[in-house]
């Protein structure tokens, strides 16, 4: 009786992690990660990712949230209907200086793990980042054909 007993509970346990859809079964993502570069301290940058339902029912995003409070996704107010691509904007306030690497959630009705993508780049100083910025304009001059 307990080899069925534990057969049975095996068999359901399978089904149950095999019946657990993801979010990448579902919808598309336009690229899992953006590089903003180099960027300067206390210039907020944005970008966006293209987020499309795959299948044939309205996807709900229930909620987008980043992994702390520098890195703030917008909302997706509506559902995404069959097919269909939005823009997620992802905004990133660049306060702190250095390389981060941020995760960005897209938690969809229905579904348990949210969907994860990530933000990277460097926050430079003022100073730093205008040296920069006059380097890569000089390696454009050098580069550039002469015509």
């Amino acid at each position: 009786m307990k080899r069925i007993l534990l057969a049975c509970t095996a068999l359901f346990l399978g089904l149950a992690m095999t019946a657990q859809t993801k979010a990448d079964s579902v919808m598309k993502v336009n690229t899992e990660k953006y590089d903003f570069g180099k960027i300067k301290q206390g210039v907020p940058v944005a970008t966006y990712f293209e987020l499309k339902n795959t299948t044939d029912k309205a996807l709900v995003v229930e909620n987008t949230y980043g992994s702390c409070g520098c890195t703030t996704p917008e909302k997706i107010e509506k559902p995404i209907q069959p097919g269909e691509t939005v823009k997620l904007k992802v905004n990133y306030n660049a306060a702190a200086l250095g390389v981060f690497n941020k995760d960005v959630y897209i938690k969809i009705a229905g579904i348990e793990t949210p969907k994860d993508v990530k933000i990277t780049g460097e926050t430079l100083d003022a100073a730093a980042y205008d040296v920069y910025v006059k380097t890569q304009q000089a390696e454009k001059t050098k580069t550039k054909p002469k015509g």
